[in-house]
């Protein structure tokens, strides 16, 4: 009979592309992800990987066997949600992955909710903007606060369960006292020094394909994903800075916030979770406490819906 760990394993090993990634996903050792997968090929009597250069692949008998796989962890899944309902108790232990700047606004309420409600449940946060879906499809984390922009079309791998959160605008950052606070046409932009992400990110992306909507290229003499660092150099007087809502501080000093008119960039925070038929009681409480966390900055954030993807 087949191992469901093994099979895990194969996943894993495939979706990283080595087995050294694997172990280090997976908490193990690279020889005992190997000696598992030695198991799993005498399992099946074929070779289910091969070199791929400094990577692996599978072979073919390698292909069809994930492809069950995917659906027997899928049943694995479901009947650990099923169980798990019929319990109707919050668990001991959850893994949410959340973007860093949704910490302050909304990761930081939702986890007091849930130490107040349900004292016994284990939250551990990785913050981190890195394919955060794939980790949830891996099973390395149980519940994601993501976000989609505006532009970018939906790209929910199969098997992810997402529940929109808020719709957060981009807004323009100055030094306090070099601009009002009416709203800003994108294009007055042009003649600005600004503090953007990297092109690479979906951020700099968005803000990218703005800018090429309004009909301008843009002076970005700062290049930097850190928001902390986007502010300190608007609060100086040396840039404008691009930043979601929800990232910033509404005490922060120094600073003056303007919303973009004509243009907006706005990003969709959503709450993402593996589908199942049957609600898993643990990631629900967590996806609640994010919801109303988000509902009070929802309170704050008065933009239109996004356009369909």
């Amino acid at each position: 009979m087949l191992d469901v760990r093994r099979l895990h394993m194969l996943k894993t090993v495939t979706a990283r592309g080595s087995i050294a990634a694997a172990a280090q996903a997976l908490g193990l050792s690279a020889g005992a992800v190997s000696q598992q997968l030695s198991a799993l090929r005498r399992d099946v009597g074929v070779d289910l990987l091969r070199p791929d250069g400094r990577t692996v692949a599978l072979t073919e008998a390698g292909r069809v066997l994930l492809e069950h796989a995917d659906r027997i962890l899928a049943a694995v899944q479901e009947a650990e949600s099923a169980v798990a309902s019929v319990r109707g108790t919050v668990g001991a232990a959850v893994t949410l992955a959340a973007l860093p700047s949704t910490v302050a606004r909304i990761v930081a309420p939702a986890l007091h909710e849930l130490g107040v409600r349900h004292p016994r449940l284990t939250v551990t946060c990785l913050v981190t903007d890195q394919a955060q879906l794939r980790e949830l499809t891996l099973g390395a984390v149980d519940v994601v606060l993501g976000q989609r922009y505006h532009h970018l079309p939906d790209a929910t791998p199969r098997g992810v369960a997402v529940s929109p959160l808020l719709d957060d605008p981009l807004l323009v950052v100055t030094a306090a006292g070099q601009a009002d606070e009416r709203p800003v046409a994108l294009r007055e932009l042009a003649t600005h020094s600004l503090a953007v992400p990297p092109a690479t990110t979906d951020c700099g992306q968005a803000i990218l394909h703005a800018f090429h909507q309004a009909g301008f290229t843009a002076t970005t003499p700062y290049i930097t994903a850190d928001i902390a660092a986007q502010l300190t150099l608007a609060r100086a007087g040396l840039a404008t800075a691009l930043v979601p809502r929800t990232a910033i501080d509404p005490a922060t000093p120094g600073i003056r916030t303007a919303p973009i008119e004509d243009h907006p960039i706005l990003r969709r925070l959503f709450a993402a979770t593996r589908h199942t038929e049957t609600t898993n009681p643990t990631t629900a409480a967590v996806v609640a406490a994010l919801r109303t966390a988000a509902r009070e900055g929802r309170a704050e954030v008065r933009t239109p819906p996004l356009p369909p993807a």
